[in-house]
């Protein structure tokens, strides 16, 4: 009597185990890099004809970032779809020569422009379409890493704060005496982080992205405020009235408490 044999799995023609118990096996491994190639698959949809792609992943960044539309109107540049190209080495040729596994992206875009002198609101002067590289998008392979200059790289997931405004203080450990510098920060959906912060001295001082600490002024100046206007935002003028007998300035009882 012949014995009957099961094929081999993908994983286990891969990896073949031998089990030496007394019962067989009651479930058989999955393919456990299917979420991670299924998820990079949907976000590039690079299989997917550019009608009928899903506003989402590569194809959103698109979206969210076109139309553009010059300063004074009249030239706007619209996305219309992209392409990407065949990668030019596979992966074991990649590894070989130290180079990445990607592959070229190509958007066709829509320059449009207005006429300037038309009395009516907005006439088309011209239309112009043409295809430009904007880049490469590295590939996955067939275990769901990436090919990064010759070495394969895998993707660990990393937690982000939620965009917002948070407010803190040292609790007293920076300076000697105990003084509490306050700080606040404040973290965008999309963009560079911006801390403020107090110096011992009372001094407030501003970080773009954690990086060298500047006095806020300079933030203040380059959003179009001048030096009167910050002085008359953060202080409080007082009014006096010159006198023969002396000097006389409005009583505030606020300022007593």
């Amino acid at each position: 009597m012949a014995q009957q044999t099961t094929p081999y799995s993908y994983t286990e023609r891969k990896r073949i185990r031998k089990s030496f118990g007394k019962r067989e096996s009651v479930l058989n491994v999955p393919y456990l890099l299917t979420m991670q190639r299924e998820s990079y698959v949907a976000f590039l949809q690079k299989d997917v004809p550019p009608q009928k792609r899903k506003p989402e992943g590569l194809q959103a960044a698109f979206l969210s970032a076109f139309p553009i539309v010059s300063h004074n109107g009249f030239v706007e540049m619209k996305f219309i779809e992209f392409n990407m190209a065949k990668p030019a080495f596979d992966t074991r040729e990649c590894q070989q020569r130290g180079l990445t596994y990607a592959a070229a992206v190509r958007a066709k875009l829509q320059m449009i422009i207005y006429d300037r002198e038309s009395p009516q609101a907005k006439t088309v002067k011209e239309i112009k379409e043409q295809e430009v590289y904007m880049g490469e998008v590295p590939l996955m392979t067939d275990y769901g890493s990436f090919i990064v200059n010759g070495t394969e790289r895998v993707i660990v997931s990393q937690l982000h704060r939620s965009p917002g405004v948070f407010f803190e203080h040292d609790k007293g450990k920076t300076h000697s005496s105990g003084k509490l510098l306050f700080s606040a920060r404040i973290i965008p959906y999309r963009g560079s982080w911006l801390d403020f912060e107090f110096d011992p001295k009372d001094i407030l001082y501003f970080r773009v992205d954690r990086r060298r600490k500047m006095p806020v002024t300079i933030l203040l100046k380059a959003i179009g405020l001048n030096p009167e206007s910050i002085l008359a935002h953060f202080f409080v003028f007082d009014n006096f009235r010159l006198m023969d007998s002396g000097a006389q300035m409005e009583f505030v009882a606020d300022r007593l408490r």
